[in-house]
């Protein structure tokens, strides 16, 4: 059976994040299950230059943020994982709290009620102490909250290695087959 990955693009900066684990998800033969609220099309205008369609076209399946229907809200569609990459503190607060008003969040509380991998890489700084808690709370409830903070230990040469090396660390949290961090650090195994 294909490993199917759901991957939400939110208004957070870092569109490169969730754009990089479509792609690698397609290389690796994934089924990629992609959700992109409407702040997170705009922000993939602006910071990779795609349109929706461009977008949408990276992933196996696009599903609309107001689709509640959607497979991927169902806890009897199996999935590897779900990566929400970029996350954004409000994202993370509607999921912390439970509140499914989209499909993003919904199919986020399915992943985490039928406790499977979440991974929410949450990308607004400095965080206040609403942002802390409700990381907190997400990670009490089985989530896996994971800046995408680089690694400069590699001696990255561009924005590419850096986004690739976390990108590719997230697909081996979440469990995909072939993800290879090592491959993108440089270092011998």
């Amino acid at each position: 059976m294909t490993q199917r990955l759901v991957v939400g693009i939110t208004g957070a900066t870092g569109a490169a994040y969730g754009l990089r684990l479509l792609r690698r998800g397609r290389e690796l033969g994934l089924e990629t299950h992609l959700i992109v609220t409407p702040a997170g099309v705009l922000n993939v205008h602006h910071e990779l230059g795609l349109s929706r369609q461009a977008l949408e076209a990276e992933a196996s399946f696009s599903h609309a943020p107001g689709d509640v229907g959607a497979c991927v809200a169902s806890g009897s569609f199996a999935t590897a994982a779900m990566v929400v990459a970029p996350c954004s503190m409000k994202s993370l607060a509607a999921i912390a709290h439970g509140f499914g008003d989209n499909l993003l969040t919904r199919a986020a509380d399915v992943t985490l009620k039928e406790r499977r991998r979440l991974i929410l890489m949450v990308r607004e700084t400095p965080f206040n102490l609403a942002h802390l808690r409700n990381m907190t709370a997400v990670t009490e409830m089985g989530g896996i909250v994971f800046p995408p903070l680089p690694a400069f230990y590699h001696h990255p040469k561009s924005i590419e290695e850096l986004v690739n090396e976390s990108a590719e660390r997230v697909l081996e949290l979440a469990g995909v087959a072939g993800a290879a961090p090592q491959a993108w650090n440089g270092l011998r195994p």
